[in-house]
């Protein structure tokens, strides 16, 4: 019996949408502890998947890509979290199934393997790194070339984006609040790309100085203060700006953590989650459940600087993914 927890993640902002420079996409991202996604795998003469889940399809389709000619595999689905809301579980869904297979049938696959057989990671690779060694990962996007549209990581084959820097994330509380909606998916998500795109020139270069000289020097610097008011500033440029647009009540949540003392809110992809740094998180956690009543849940968690956990019970083994 194989037991995989994997991570979920927060997307702070694509890079570069414009391109004009020969490279596209580019990503920065967070690695968070919860909420998780949590499957216990075993060998079998089909492919089954169990457990009240919005993912079975997705495991399916994935193990089914990877298994050995003839082989099966059982996936019983313990814990998960929705699809489509900004943190990142379809990625989570595909690489769990993938690693179960190469780990049961001994296929000796990479995490990156994995990820380009089961179609993951083709604009972004926050959710692969994080699948792979969790923590604050910075990707360097693709050649626009092989790459020869904007598409987002749901329309796109292409592998995973190398990853610039990987590093362990301070010991912060972060406050996650998820309104009770979807963020955009599928067709909707490939329209928006294709409408927004290329953004111009001179906000990406905004952007780009904000995250080099000053988001990084303060996760460097552990400066809660200065990384907070970078992501606040990165919220109105460039790609990230036209997807806080699509999400009005994202957009007044964070406006609201800001007044109600948030060094820094800021919202995860296509939303609706939306994120914030600050001292006392308790206060933001009692605004942001203020602001959503039951049209949605807040939760407090931290950083995760490491991968998907990987239980062999059957070898008494634990292993990183």
């Amino acid at each position: 019996m194989l037991k995989i927890t994997t991570p979920s993640r927060l997307h702070i902002t694509l890079i570069d949408m414009n391109a004009s420079g020969g490279r596209v996409d580019g990503s920065v991202g967070l690695t968070l502890d919860k909420p998780a996604i949590i499957i216990k795998t075993e060998n079998s003469d089909r492919i089954e998947v169990t457990g009240s889940s919005e993912h079975t399809e997705r495991m399916m389709k994935s193990a089914a890509l990877l298994l050995p000619e003839g082989e099966g595999i059982h996936i019983d689905i313990e814990k998960d979290y929705p699809s489509h809301i900004g943190l990142g579980s379809g990625t989570q869904a595909a690489l769990a199934a993938g690693m179960a297979v190469n780990i049961l049938y001994d296929l000796g696959l990479s995490v990156y393997d994995i990820a380009v057989k089961v179609g993951r990671g083709g604009t972004s690779g926050i959710g692969v790194s994080a699948f792979e060694s969790g923590g604050f990962i910075l990707d360097g996007g693709h050649k626009f070339g092989e790459k020869k549209s904007f598409l987002p990581s749901s329309a796109s084959r292409l592998p995973p984006a190398p990853v610039l820097l990987r590093k362990d994330f301070p010991d912060w509380d972060i406050l996650v609040a998820v309104p009770k909606q979807k963020g955009a998916s599928r067709k909707t998500e490939v329209n928006i790309f294709q409408k927004v795109c290329p953004v111009p020139l001179r906000e990406v270069e905004e952007l780009s100085h904000i995250i080099l000289m000053q988001l990084l020097p303060a996760l460097v610097e552990e400066d809660i203060v200065t990384f907070g008011s970078s992501i606040n500033a990165i919220q109105k440029l460039s790609f990230k700006k036209k997807e806080v647009e699509l999400q009005p009540l994202s957009k007044k949540l964070m406006q609201a953590l800001r007044d109600g003392g948030a060094y820094g809110a800021g919202m995860s992809s296509f939303g609706p989650t939306v994120y914030a740094f600050g001292e006392d998180t308790g206060s933001l956690m009692k605004i942001a459940g203020e602001f959503l009543g039951e049209n949605g849940e807040a939760f407090i968690t931290k950083a995760r600087n490491e991968g998907a956990r990987i239980e062999n019970r059957s070898l008494c083994d634990c292993k990183s993914a």
